[in-house]
């Protein structure tokens, strides 16, 4: 999947909040779609993470690490714990599969929705398609 364009930039957020959290966020749309995902983002298949899908951030906020101060929303620390590139390989409703090229995550992975709570999504990496 190397040889095709990258689609946009990703980055993973870890975010020391009232709750330790990372938020995936994805260049898309001219916006970072965003899901705060609780537990550590998996690099094995196999491993799936509940990613809570959360309102869009602009662009610039790919870069941030820094100290959200006290009293304003997602207060606490936030560091770069992945960045990179991804390849979107499809994007319907309801699952989004994408390449990652970071440098930690590296691989396909797929967010796929719940039907229940449609802000909840499992985000897991996939075993690769030859």
């Amino acid at each position: 999947m190397s040889e095709k364009k990258a689609t946009g930039r990703f980055v993973i957020q870890e975010h020391h909040a009232s709750h330790l959290h990372w938020d995936l966020r994805l260049e898309m749309d001219g916006v970072l779609k965003s899901w705060a995902v609780p537990k550590e983002p998996p690099r094995e298949p196999g491993v799936r993470r509940l990613a809570v899908e959360v309102e869009d951030h602009p662009l610039d906020y790919i870069d941030f690490e820094g100290i959200i101060p006290e009293g304003q929303y997602g207060a606490g620390r936030v560091i770069i714990w992945d960045r990179g590139t991804y390849t979107l390989e499809s994007r319907k409703p309801d699952k989004i599969v994408f390449w990652l090229n970071g440098e930690k995550l590296r691989g396909r992975y797929a967010l796929v929705r719940f039907k229940k709570n449609p802000r909840n999504w499992l985000f897991f990496k996939t075993k690769e398609k030859s």
